[in-house]
């Protein structure tokens, strides 16, 4: 069974295709709350500075996009989070953030569950 970190929604994947197209190769931050609550942020690849203090929980393959989308989070939040599988959709909305589709009229939204303890024991 192949089990992920992160997935994303047919509205995201389009989105995504549709940024990637305007701002060339993307990338992700899961914000810890900082400007629109907790949202993932969209990013030009490399244009938020990751380091020692950030975890890499997905390589997300999108149909359409040539190279994955990096998903990152901060270490100290993933540690909250790491029983849970996260889902990137879209909604209606303006974020209040600096993701690249906040000019868009809608925002990244994250949904998540708690993993099982199989699907856990598969990431380990």
């Amino acid at each position: 069974m192949a089990v992920s970190r992160v997935d994303v929604t047919p509205a995201a994947a389009e989105l995504i295709r549709s940024l990637r197209g305007r701002h060339g190769p993307l990338m992700f931050h899961q914000s810890g709350g900082c400007c629109d609550g907790s949202a993932p942020m969209c990013y030009p690849a490399g244009e938020f500075r990751t380091g020692g203090s950030d975890v890499l929980l997905a390589s997300l393959e999108v149909e359409g996009v040539a190279e994955p989308v990096g998903f990152w989070m901060s270490a100290s939040q993933f540690e909250r989070w790491r029983h849970t599988h996260l889902t990137v959709d879209v909604v209606p909305g303006r974020g209040s953030g600096f993701s690249l589709e906040a000019p868009e009229g809608v925002r990244f939204l994250i949904r998540s569950r708690v993993l099982t303890p199989s699907e856990l024991a598969a990431l380990d």
